[in-house]
């Protein structure tokens, strides 16, 4: 294997490779390196991101420059800020050791007059986003006339961005002689194309297979029913104590969502999208690059540039429609040669989206069965055992309170006092997975002929196992809220703890309907759960729950979906105004005191 003292690197980058710890060159530096540094040719990298790339040209990059020229010698694109700040931080520590080389970043968001004073002073090499560079170039303060490389960094990703009409105007405006440089982790069309029109034969270098994932990268999925899949994403992260992943969503509304609910349940959790300020975005990368978040949700757009090494997993919650935006994702993972995990939450409708990326990446996702609670409490106590087990202990100001600490626990045996600190410890999980039923899978004939008639089952079975689980006696209510509502037995969940002072209330049978639902709660609780929740909202409706109305003997399921009319109001009037002229009719005919019986409920 060749190391980068063969390469023929200057002492002054020898030592500055070595000050920064690099042992071997890795593929791609192997490849592109004696390349830079011999002929002046054009060269297109395929690569993953973290496969080294920012190396394999910034190292001969650096070298080449001359710095007794005042000039700009070189320029780099990239897409984001924070790439262009990472690749400008980068090449700083490169050239150490070089002399005074003088490297500029330039990016929205950041004064553009300071910007322009550094350009006045002179610079050798441009770091930018397409769009400020434009700016500074209608400016007159950026100059390229004296510029004999360009490099495309994540190329890609700027077309993917929108900046193809950019980055030809900015490719006009240097000389033509120029070298070009083009890394990207896929060869798109549009990639093919750039190449053509700005590339003067240029030598292609693939690590890997072309728009390939990461080769230390598994990939895994979990078949979910869509309502499901909150649930799953929490068993993940109860699964893997020491996950440090991001959480791909499609939207920023939904990546938001996902965030909150995170954050609320306890975990170390935040968002990042379009909607936050550069100085939020910057706050919550930072938490996340130093570890004080273990999971940051994220668009694709706003992930964009964020480099972090050392990832766990990646998890898709939303699939994306594009077989190159996967890539991307599971590429931020299983890199420097550490292996990586890319999970995906895929439900029914989305199957064939997974079938389509299997195909374009070669590669055939494992099906993973959801944990159970019994395997997370598992794999949470015997990791918090090992935690335990390598604690430091050797801590002189905590030696002084030993003794009264041991005549407080001396009447405590070692298996009671064992059994105490566990409870302590694992107050959540006990609370969440020793009583809570484990997530439905999605059957195999569901998976190959859809959900028909799958629904109501499944809530019989919750009702089933909820009386297993609390045996007694059983009140029905009536509520005001049904599937129309994106109203399930998740959301019937949540509504009860979160309006009952964390008090665990058994709910055995739940009936939904469209419009309004019946479930069971242990006869004890029924008065102070009506009281709660006839004080709740849910989706900034007011929620109505009162005893239902004694059943008649109709089979499951065949129960009339009209509302009882004492709560008819509590609709709004959008609602019913959309309902059928039949559905009308039939609530006129209730009759008299239905009609005396009607409130005016608002939202």
């Amino acid at each position: 294997m060749i190391n980068f003292e063969e390469l023929g690197f200057t002492p002054g980058i020898l030592k500055a490779i070595q000050e920064l710890g690099f042992d071997q060159p890795m593929p791609v530096q192997e490849k592109v390196i004696p390349l830079m540094l011999g002929d002046e040719v054009d060269i297109i990298a395929l690569a993953q991101t973290g496969t080294g790339k920012t190396a394999a040209f910034g190292l001969p990059l650096v070298q080449a420059t001359d710095t007794e020229i005042n000039d700009t010698q070189a320029l780099i694109l990239c897409p984001t800020r924070e790439l262009c700040m990472q690749i400008t931080g980068d090449l700083t520590d490169y050239a150490k050791f070089t002399g005074k080389l003088k490297i500029l970043a330039v990016y929205g968001g950041a004064s553009i007059d300071n910007q322009i004073r550094g350009l006045k002073k002179g610079v050798h090499i441009i770091v930018a986003t397409p769009g400020r560079l434009i700016d500074l170039i209608g400016r007159g303060a950026a100059r390229l006339s004296s510029v004999k490389t360009v490099i495309l960094d994540e190329a890609d990703e700027m077309l993917n961005m929108g900046f193809l009409d950019s980055i030809n105007e900015i490719l006009e405006e240097v000389p033509d002689g120029r070298r070009t440089l083009l890394f990207s982790a896929t060869m798109s069309a549009e990639i093919a194309s750039i190449a053509r029109k700005y590339m003067h034969n240029p030598v292609e270098v693939t690590i890997g297979a072309k728009n390939a994932s990461a080769e230390n990268v598994s990939h895994a999925y979990y078949l979910v029913h869509a309502k499901d899949k909150y649930k799953v994403l929490k068993r993940i992260a109860d699964f893997e104590p020491d996950i440090y992943g991001i959480v791909f969503c499609r939207t920023r509304k939904e990546t938001q969502e996902v965030a909150s609910k995170l954050i609320n349940d306890g975990y170390n959790a935040d968002a990042l999208h379009g909607d936050l300020s550069q100085a939020q975005r910057d706050a919550v990368m930072q938490k996340f690059r130093i570890r004080n978040l273990q999971l940051l949700v994220a668009t694709d757009v706003a992930a964009r540039g964020l480099d972090v090494d050392d990832l766990t997993h990646v998890i898709n919650f939303s699939l994306p429609d594009d077989t190159e935006v996967y890539t991307h994702r599971s590429g931020r993972t299983g890199r420097a040669g550490k292996a990586g995990i890319s999970l995906s939450l895929v439900h029914l409708r989305e199957k064939h989206i997974l079938q389509q990326i299997e195909r374009k990446v070669k590669k055939s996702f494992k099906a993973l069965k959801i944990p159970t609670g019994s395997e997370i409490c598992g794999k949470q106590l015997f990791n918090w055992v090992s935690k335990l087990d390598n604690v430091v202990t050797d801590h002189q100001e905590i030696e002084k309170f030993l003794p009264e600490i041991k005549e407080k626990l001396a009447g405590l045996d070692r298996e009671e006092l064992l059994k105490r600190v566990v409870s302590l410890e694992f107050d959540r999980f006990l609370d969440d997975y020793r009583h809570g039923e484990d997530i439905d899978p999605v059957s195999e004939k569901e998976a190959t002929f859809g959900r028909s008639g799958r629904r109501e089952g499944r809530e019989g079975r919750e009702g089933r196992e909820g009386r297993e689980q609390y045996p007694g006696n059983y009140t029905r209510l009536f509520i005001n809220l049904g599937k129309t509502d994106g109203f399930f037995p998740e959301q019937l969940i949540e509504l009860v703890n979160s309006n009952t002072k964390g008090r665990k209330v058994p709910i055995g049978k739940i009936d939904l309907l469209k419009t309004f639902s019946f479930f069971e709660v242990e006869a004890s609780y029924a008065d102070d759960l009506m009281g709660a929740l006839n004080n709740a909202t849910f989706d900034n409706r007011r929620v109505a729950v009162e005893i239902a109305q004694e059943k008649t003997d109709r089979p499951r399921g065949e129960y009339p979906e009209k509302r009882p009319s004492k709560w008819a109001d509590r609709r709004p009037e959008k609602r019913r105004s959309e309902r059928s002229e039949r559905k009308s009719r039939d609530y006129k005919k209730e009759g008299s005191a239905y009609k005396k019986g009607k409130k005016n409920y608002s939202r």
